[in-house]
């Protein structure tokens, strides 16, 4: 990563990266997407799968019925696959804290699911899978926007058009998605 001239020990953050913001916003476009690239690749030959949610925040206005609505998505996906989840010893989860209604929700939910979780507040540069869940997050909601013909400008100019953003990363993307035949 050094060699891209992004400091070790810096967390990457993919939308930020893709709209040239923050930490990004003097980077050039190369050095922007040959980072995210190089997260894109771990995360393939990691081998780990997830599972995303996404919902659109306009339909709702209201943050307890988006709360519901998250919980609601949560549970139904813990137990539809509640005996892979009790195979472990325990269930680990790593969260930053980051939104007051999220961390509720995932401290409610794990534990009212599970007996032996350790929920850690983590901070994202000190752990790269942090980094490889923030990515698929970020990949997910280009999905659901190429899918509705809605990516933006910065997102077509990053990924260099809706077809090369499927061919590149969304059709692998979905290979790692967690599915029920996967855990079979």
């Amino acid at each position: 990563m050094e060699r891209l001239r992004f400091p070790s020990g810096r967390a990457l953050h993919t939308a930020p990266m893709i709209r040239r913001k923050d930490e990004y916003r003097n980077m050039e476009l190369e050095t922007r997407r040959r980072l995210f690239d190089h997260l894109f690749t771990f995360a393939r030959i990691s081998g780990v799968k997830h599972k995303s949610f996404v919902i659109k925040n306009k339909e709702y206005p209201d943050r307890v019925l988006l709360s519901g609505r998250l919980s609601r998505e949560l549970s139904v996906f813990f137990k539809e696959n509640l005996d892979y989840f009790q195979s472990f010893d325990a269930v680990n989860v790593y969260y930053d804290n980051g939104q007051a209604e999220v961390t509720a929700l995932v401290y409610g939910i794990f534990n009212a699911t599970f007996f032996n979780v350790d929920i850690r507040k983590v901070t994202p540069s000190d752990y790269r899978l942090f980094q490889v869940a923030d990515l698929f997050c970020t990949l997910e909601l280009c999905n659901a926007k190429a899918e509705a013909k809605e990516l933006s400008k910065a997102e077509d100019m990053f990924f260099m058009g809706r077809g090369r953003l499927i061919k590149t990363y969304l059709k692998p993307l979905k290979k790692m998605r967690f599915e029920k035949e996967w855990i079979s």
